[in-house]
């Protein structure tokens, strides 16, 4: 039988409302991302990822859903999303877009039916509606937090004008979190995977999947100490990676194989790789984001312990890892990577620290290189095949993350990384819009030369880099082979089969290579038969 098209697959995120704006109004739309989709067959990607188009308040970026089987206004409508996926996959293009199962927004009907119909209710046991403690029920139920700050609960006003029950939000006060016990949210998504698994979509990437059962006792959580959401440290928490959470993700997976070629793809930041490669196999989801890999520091010991723990977890489940680097919720690489902490256990680590971004794109530039070596799939964000830095000086009048107003903008957010990408000109919008037009997210002055039309003019760009890494790995890379050769430290060294090894340098100082080997691709140098510090090369036989 033909290996399935994910085992391997490359898939470049969009961010929609940032990639391409078709009608001039300042935010990106399917229309843009229709005529842009030959940039990616061209880059080389097998598929892309949309991040929500669903319509919605915009409370947290399109994450807070009013209409689970619609497109946004701002975006285009249904015929432009058939057309996107016609399109791509005309053009040999994968399509995944999100499912954000965990929450609706406050504006859905369903939401506002609870709100209405009062405690007890049938529409309210489709979320997760308690009485509040102490006297009148003043305090939330327990002590939660949301991953923006503060607790993960909100009072709400009976229809009889009282102070009433409390209602779960994991994320912002405008993402009410579901019942995953209620039968009827139950068949309503059973209802939604079909409706995008019937228009074509090749699958569905599952927000926050470890967030979909909470223990029933709505116990306290021990966050030893931490008040932040770094779910990547919990262990037997009350609200993350409980175990009846793979009842719902089995019973997206039936709905999956009732389809030819469907995948499902888990958002899971979870403790282990062990508790990870629970969320996948026969019965559960194809694949899965390895965010320890995405949170590691640079540093060569370390990405060689996340590495093999990966493989440790997958291969003998018979499912491929999944690397990521970066995404829409990170700070963009070459700004983290330019920094003195390199890691991302929480999305503001190493906020406020002089960056060095000629380091940060030189380690970027090697990064990729390791990623697009390893076995499974990867995932890639736009604007990172550019060597984008995160926008770090957004004025706070035009911040739409909601961390940044729950936290009193102690944490800035994740606005730095959605800046729209640039694709042609001098001066903004830089071809993200027709001239005239202003990006949502304004840009900065001197992204010209980091623009699509200049990184296709210059052979040693990052665009030409992961280009052609891109065709490489199509030609030389249809084994799963890997085994780990050399000891020298600071130095990651692999071979994935006859006639193919990865060197990654983290050493500090220059590393010697074989010079008799064909270099396949590299991010820089070598010079006298050396690869320089935060470099990587790929060599043949």
């Amino acid at each position: 039988m033909p290996e399935a098209w994910w085992r391997r697959a490359v898939i470049y995120e969009v961010y929609p409302r940032s990639f391409a704006d078709g009608n001039g109004d300042g935010d990106g739309d399917l229309e843009g991302l229709l005529q842009r989709l030959p940039y990616l067959a061209e880059l080389g990607v097998d598929g892309l990822w949309i991040a929500p188009w669903y319509p919605s308040p915009m409370a947290d970026g399109g994450y807070d859903v009013s209409d689970f089987t619609g497109i946004h206004p701002r975006f285009g409508d249904l015929r432009d999303a058939d057309a996107v996926i016609a399109a791509a996959h005309a053009l040999g293009l994968r399509v995944i877009t999100d499912l954000v199962a965990n929450h609706t927004s406050t504006e859905h009907p369903w939401f506002r039916a609870a709100l209405a119909a009062g405690p007890g209710s049938p529409e309210r046991a489709r979320y997760l509606f308690r009485d509040g403690r102490g006297p009148g029920g003043a305090a939330p139920p327990n002590n939660w937090i949301s991953a923006f700050g503060g607790s993960a609960w909100s009072r709400v006003e009976e229809p009889d004008g009282t102070p009433g029950q409390w209602y779960l939000h994991l994320f912002a006060e405008e993402q009410a979190d579901l019942n995953w016990s209620d039968p009827a949210v139950q068949q309503d998504f059973d209802a939604i995977l079909r409706f995008w698994f019937d228009r074509g979509v090749d699958g569905l990437r599952i927000d926050a999947a470890p967030a979909l059962a909470k223990a029933p006792d709505f116990r306290d959580a021990d966050y030893g100490g931490d008040p932040r959401f770094v779910t990547i440290r919990w262990v037997d928490n009350p609200h993350w990676d409980v175990d009846a959470v793979h009842e719902v993700v089995r019973r997206f997976r039936r709905i999956a194989d009732e389809y030819e070629d469907r995948i499902l793809v888990a958002e899971a930041v979870v403790s282990s790789a062990e508790r990870l490669a629970a969320y996948l196999g026969p019965e559960e989801m194809q694949t899965a984001f390895d965010f320890a890999y995405l949170k590691c520091a640079w540093d060569a010991a370390a990405l060689r312990r996340v590495i093999d723990a990966s493989l440790a977890q997958s291969v003998p489940i018979g499912v491929p890892p999944t690397w990521v680097t970066s995404s829409h919720d990170e700070v963009r690489l070459r700004t983290r990577f330019g920094r003195r902490t390199t890691s991302a256990a929480h999305f503001a680590d190493g906020q406020g620290e002089p960056v060095d971004l000629e380091l940060g794109l030189r380690r970027s530039r090697a990064s990729a290189l390791l990623t697009l070596a390893l076995p499974g799939t990867a995932y890639l964000y736009q604007g990172e095949e550019l060597g984008l830095p995160e926008v770090e000086d957004l004025p706070d009048e035009v911040i739409t993350d909601p961390v940044f107003r729950r936290t009193g903008g102690e944490f800035r957010g994740r606005d730095g990384c959605r800046v729209p990408i640039p694709w042609s000109g001098d001066a903004p919008p830089y071809g993200f819009a027709p001239d005239g037009a202003r990006a949502w997210l304004p840009q900065p002055e001197g992204w010209g030369g980091m623009t699509v039309e200049t990184g296709r003019r210059d052979p040693g760009s990052m665009l030409r880099l992961v280009q052609r890494a891109l065709m490489v790995r199509r030609e030389r890379l249809a084994v799963d082979d890997f085994r780990w050769v050399g000891a020298r430290p600071g130095v990651l060294e692999f071979d994935r089969g006859p006639g193919f090894t990865c060197v990654v340098n983290l050493s500090g100082a220059p590393v010697p290579i074989d010079g008799a080997r064909e270099v396949l691709v590299a991010s820089a140098g070598p010079t006298d038969g050396m690869l320089p510090d935060d470099a990587a090369m790929w060599l043949g036989r």
